[in-house]
Protein backbone atom coordinates (compact mmCIF):
# COMPACT_ATOMS: atom_id res chain seq x y z
CA UNK A 1 0.00 0.00 0.00
CA UNK A 2 0.80 3.45 -0.84
CA UNK A 3 1.82 5.65 2.21
CA UNK A 4 1.81 8.76 3.24
CA UNK A 5 5.11 8.63 4.31
CA UNK A 6 6.88 7.10 1.00
CA UNK A 7 5.06 9.93 -0.95
CA UNK A 8 6.59 12.64 1.27
CA UNK A 9 9.63 11.00 0.99
CA UNK A 10 9.28 11.26 -3.02
CA UNK A 11 8.19 14.74 -2.86
CA UNK A 12 11.56 15.32 -1.23
CA UNK A 13 13.57 13.77 -3.06
CA UNK A 14 11.59 15.68 -6.55
CA UNK A 15 12.51 19.07 -4.61
CA UNK A 16 15.94 17.95 -3.91
CA UNK A 17 16.47 17.34 -7.55
CA UNK A 18 14.14 20.57 -8.74
CA UNK A 19 16.95 22.32 -6.35
CA UNK A 20 20.24 21.12 -7.98
CA UNK A 21 18.75 21.83 -10.97
CA UNK A 22 17.86 25.38 -10.44
CA UNK A 23 21.37 25.51 -8.62
CA UNK A 24 23.58 23.99 -11.61
CA UNK A 25 21.45 26.84 -14.22
CA UNK A 26 22.03 29.69 -11.39
CA UNK A 27 25.78 28.82 -11.41
CA UNK A 28 27.95 30.72 -13.51
CA UNK A 29 30.47 28.82 -16.09
CA UNK A 30 34.31 29.26 -15.51
CA UNK A 31 35.70 31.20 -17.66
CA UNK A 32 36.65 30.03 -21.40
CA UNK A 33 37.81 32.73 -23.83
CA UNK A 34 36.32 30.52 -27.11
CA UNK A 35 33.22 30.34 -25.33
CA UNK A 36 32.92 33.80 -23.60
CA UNK A 37 33.38 34.73 -27.77
CA UNK A 38 30.69 33.02 -28.98
CA UNK A 39 28.23 34.21 -25.94
CA UNK A 40 29.35 37.73 -27.30
CA UNK A 41 28.72 36.87 -30.71
CA UNK A 42 25.24 35.40 -30.06
CA UNK A 43 24.15 38.71 -29.04
CA UNK A 44 22.91 38.24 -25.87
CA UNK A 45 23.78 39.45 -22.26
CA UNK A 46 26.94 38.17 -20.96
CA UNK A 47 28.58 38.95 -17.34
CA UNK A 48 31.86 38.18 -16.42
CA UNK A 49 32.36 37.87 -12.55
CA UNK A 50 36.00 38.78 -11.37
CA UNK A 51 35.66 36.32 -8.14
CA UNK A 52 38.02 35.04 -5.62
CA UNK A 53 37.12 32.14 -3.43
CA UNK A 54 38.28 33.62 -0.13
CA UNK A 55 36.40 37.28 -0.96
CA UNK A 56 33.01 37.45 0.93
CA UNK A 57 32.14 40.51 -1.28
CA UNK A 58 32.37 38.09 -4.23
CA UNK A 59 30.04 34.96 -2.15
CA UNK A 60 27.87 37.90 -1.40
CA UNK A 61 27.31 38.99 -4.82
CA UNK A 62 27.10 35.81 -6.68
CA UNK A 63 24.23 34.77 -4.25
CA UNK A 64 22.67 37.90 -4.84
CA UNK A 65 23.08 37.35 -8.88
CA UNK A 66 21.76 33.67 -8.19
CA UNK A 67 18.36 35.12 -6.81
CA UNK A 68 18.48 37.85 -9.37
CA UNK A 69 18.37 35.58 -12.55
CA UNK A 70 15.93 33.32 -11.22
CA UNK A 71 13.48 36.35 -12.72
CA UNK A 72 12.48 35.61 -16.12
CA UNK A 73 13.96 38.79 -17.20
CA UNK A 74 17.11 38.63 -16.25
CA UNK A 75 17.78 34.49 -16.82
CA UNK A 76 19.05 34.49 -20.55
CA UNK A 77 22.05 35.95 -19.32
CA UNK A 78 25.47 34.46 -19.56
CA UNK A 79 27.46 34.12 -16.69
CA UNK A 80 31.33 33.03 -16.84
CA UNK A 81 34.24 33.57 -13.45
CA UNK A 82 37.07 34.57 -14.01
CA UNK A 83 39.51 33.16 -10.83
CA UNK A 84 41.18 36.37 -9.81
CA UNK A 85 43.96 33.91 -7.97
CA UNK A 86 44.73 31.95 -11.06
CA UNK A 87 43.54 33.49 -14.08
CA UNK A 88 45.76 36.72 -14.03
CA UNK A 89 45.99 37.83 -17.36
CA UNK A 90 42.09 37.39 -18.03
CA UNK A 91 41.77 39.40 -14.65
CA UNK A 92 44.60 42.07 -16.73
CA UNK A 93 42.54 41.64 -19.82
CA UNK A 94 39.36 43.09 -18.63
CA UNK A 95 41.27 45.75 -16.62
CA UNK A 96 40.23 44.49 -13.67
CA UNK A 97 42.09 46.03 -10.33
CA UNK A 98 40.67 43.59 -8.31
CA UNK A 99 38.34 40.81 -7.18
CA UNK A 100 34.41 41.66 -6.84
CA UNK A 101 34.37 42.82 -10.23
CA UNK A 102 31.34 42.58 -12.73
CA UNK A 103 31.59 43.40 -16.42
CA UNK A 104 28.41 43.31 -18.59
CA UNK A 105 28.25 43.00 -22.23
CA UNK A 106 25.44 43.68 -24.35
CA UNK A 107 26.70 41.10 -27.67
CA UNK A 108 30.32 43.00 -28.09
CA UNK A 109 29.76 45.72 -26.23
CA UNK A 110 30.90 45.99 -22.57
CA UNK A 111 27.85 48.22 -21.17
CA UNK A 112 28.12 48.41 -17.84
CA UNK A 113 30.71 47.90 -15.39
CA UNK A 114 30.81 47.71 -11.00
CA UNK A 115 32.96 46.97 -8.07
CA UNK A 116 32.17 45.64 -4.84
CA UNK A 117 28.46 46.10 -5.39
CA UNK A 118 26.33 43.43 -3.35
CA UNK A 119 23.01 45.38 -2.90
CA UNK A 120 20.42 43.66 -4.80
CA UNK A 121 18.30 46.22 -6.46
CA UNK A 122 21.43 47.88 -7.49
CA UNK A 123 22.60 45.00 -8.67
CA UNK A 124 18.83 44.15 -10.59
CA UNK A 125 19.69 47.79 -12.09
CA UNK A 126 23.30 46.67 -13.15
CA UNK A 127 21.99 43.55 -15.07
CA UNK A 128 18.81 44.86 -16.69
CA UNK A 129 21.40 47.51 -18.73
CA UNK A 130 22.07 44.12 -21.09
CA UNK A 131 18.70 43.00 -20.76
Amino acid sequence: MYSTQTFLRQVVVAAAFALASFSALADEQPFDAKAFEAAKAAGGPVLVEIHADWCPVCKEQSAAINKLVADPKLANITRFRVDYDAQKSVVKSFHAKSQGTLVLFKGNKEVARSVFETDEPKLRSFLNKAA
